[in-house]
Order: structure tokens, then C-alpha cells, then sequence
């Protein structure tokens, strides 16, 4: 019978704390602080509990480092499936030459199959950045799939609230500008597509926002939601499950390692209003999260949501020329 349930893709982008720091222009990223040690384990054993596997998306800078290879290879020895986030994270990839990008993909594709022994065939821009020439990358690559786009109609209001919590120069904040994209972004295809680049095609599987409304229901924004009340977060992921249903739109979700810290974990993100909850609360959360989504949907792999997306109807196509650089960033 949980065969014949809708489908539902869970990904989590692999951010590190570092990441976070280099994209809100602390200069003590180049450290590379880091809660991998701890936050992967707690998150493979939280998605053994709910038997659930998914696809972690690897920056492979953090596969380059030795300490790293040991919890890293566990992500893929517990049978999760893998892609790349890139090796630098740098979420303006969008303004990456042609082969600067071929070298970032190069680089990071070497990194994460020496760590986990699987040459990814999916792939995320950081903080959603892609471009005409990124997908072109990706397919002479051989990448299946890429799942950078994000229609969501409150871009503006994120990067507003980003810029006014950091601390960045002038030049910093010139170089991150396009963070969050614009509104127009928003009236992006919320399901799943084919880009047309030069007579061949790529599939893009979009992050999931709330069908017609265009606003997130990633679990980062789910939590955002019950820092003021549980109920009120929980009412808001139902009405976005029963959108999805009612429109047929089998979601991708979004996860990230920061729905499964808190702030008795680290103090070094409070920028992020969710990295406020302590740890206890938040995975309270993520197990209500888990359980509706399951209840409702057969939850797969990014990779498994191609293949069936692949094995059915034909998708629509979307001209390269469309894809005008967007930039998204960071959990709420």
C-alpha cells in the first residue's frame, strides 16, 4: 500500500558552520569551524529512526579534510544517496566563467567520490546560485539532474533581513547583492521540468514552495514557525501538504544540518532566528515533520524522484536563455 502513496524527495544541503560564516562575511570562516563531528551522527541516526533515506548534497571542501573522511563516508555506508554542493561554496557561482565552473565541478566530483566511493550525478548550487552556464557544465558533466532553483516569492524580504543582520563591507555586500534572487523568481515552475541545452536535456527537480502561494515549506521555515508556536507550524506544513496533494505536485524538500542543531549546540549562528530553539525543541519538530510527511507521501531520494519522474509522463521544456542567475541562501 506505501507504494502506491504519492512521492516525496528529502535532500539536505551539507552546509558546514563555516559556509554559513563565509556567506555572512565573518572572516574567521577561513577557519573552518565546523559541527560535522557531531551533526552528522545525529542526523543519520534520526533518519534511522524514521527508516527514511534521503540525499545529501557534500561540500566537498569538507571531504578534503582527513579529519572529515570518516563521518563523511558514513552518510554513504548507512545507504543515503550523494551529490555535490560544490568545493568552495561560494553562492555566487553565477558569475563563474565557463571554466571556472568546469574546474569547481572537477574538483569537488574528485573529493566526494575519494570519501564515499560515489561520483555524484546530482547536484545544488550554493544558496540556489545557478546560471545558463552552470547547467551547460552539468551536462557536459554527465550530471542527471540539478535541483538549484527555489520559486519563492519572498526572496526580496529574505535578503532585506540578511543584509540588515550582518556585519559585511560595502564590497561584501556588492558581491552578495543577488542574494535571495528576486520576486520574479517566484513565478518559477514549481514542479519538475527539462532544460533544453543545445538539442539535449537536463532535468531540473525544483525545491518544493507551497503550490500557488510560492512560499517555503522547507523544514528550516517550518521551524522559523514554531519558534512563536508548534501548532501554529504544524497547521502550516498540513495546509502545504494538502496543496501539494490537491495539485499534484510530488514535493522536494529541503532539509538542513541546522534543523538538527540548536543553539545549546553553538551560539556562532543566532543570526539565523531558528538557531535560537535549543536542540530538544527542534528535533520535537523534525519528528512531527517526519511523521506527516510520512503519513502522507512514500519519501525517496533525490535520485530515486528522478528515476520516477524519468519512467513517466514527458516534462516540459525550458529554454537555457530563461535561466538568468538566482541566488538563494542560508535557512530561516
Amino acid at each position: 500500500m506505501g507504494n502506491n502513496k504519492r512521492i516525496a524527495s528529502l535532500s539536505l544541503d551539507l552546509d558546514d558552520m563555516w559556509t554559513y560564516l563565509k556567506t555572512h562575511g565573518d572572516e574567521s570562516w577561513d577557519e573552518y569551524p565546523s559541527y560535522l563531528d557531531y551533526g552528522i551522527p545525529r542526523i543519520l541516526d534520526f533518519l534511522d529512526k524514521h527508516d527514511t533515506k534521503i540525499t545529501f548534497f557534500i561540500v566537498a571542501q569538507d571531504a578534503a579534510f582527513e579529519h572529515n573522511r570518516e563521518v563523511l563516508r558514513s552518510i554513504a555506508e548507512r545507504g543515503h544517496d550523494i551529490g555535490s554542493h560544490t568545493f568552495h561554496h561560494d553562492p555566487w557561482l553565477h558569475v563563474y566563467t565557463e571554466e571556472e565552473v568546469n574546474e569547481e565541478f572537477a574538483r569537488a566530483e574528485m573529493h566526494i567520490e575519494d570519501v564515499t566511493g560515489v561520483r555524484p550525478t546530482g547536484f545544488r548550487g550554493p544558496g540556489f546560485s545557478f546560471s545558463d552556464t552552470v547547467l551547460k557544465v552539468l551536462k557536459d558533466r554527465g550530471y542527471e539532474y540539478d535541483a538549484s532553483t527555489f520559486p519563492n516569492i519572498l526572496n526580496p524580504l529574505a535578503r532585506m533581513y540578511f543584509l540588515w543582520t550582518s556585519n559585511m563591507s560595502k564590497e561584501e555586500r556588492e558581491t552578495r547583492k543577488g542574494l535571495f534572487g528576486s520576486w520574479k523568481d517566484g513565478f518559477r515552475p514549481n514542479k519538475p521540468y527539462n532544460w533544453k541545452i543545445n538539442q539535449e536535456e537536463l532535468m531540473e527537480i525544483p525545491v518544493t514552495t507551497m503550490p500557488i502561494f510560492k512560499v517555503p515549506i522547507h523544514a528550516s521555515y517550518i521551524l522559523f514557525l514554531a519558534g512563536y508556536s508548534h501548532a501554529l507550524a504544524m497547521f502550516y506544513l498540513r495546509f502545504a501538504i494538502s496543496m501539494c496533494k490537491l495539485t499534484g505536485t510530488q514535493p522536494s524538500i529541503l532539509l538542513h544540518p541546522l534543523d538538527f542543531l540548536g543553539s545549546d549546540d553553538t551560539d556562532r549562528l543566532s543570526f539565523f532566528p531558528a538557531m535560537r530553539i535549543p536542540a530538544e525543541k527542534k528535533l520535537k519538530v523534525m519528528d512531527d515533520t517526519f511523521v506527516m510527511l510520512k503519513k502522507h507521501f512514500r519519501c525517496v531520494t533525490m535520485q530515486e524522484h528522478k528515476e520516477i519522474i524519468a519512467g513517466g509522463k514527458k516534462l516540459s521544456n525550458m529554454s537555457i536563455t530563461k535561466a538568468k542567475a538566482s541566488v538563494e541562501t542560508a535557512p530561516a
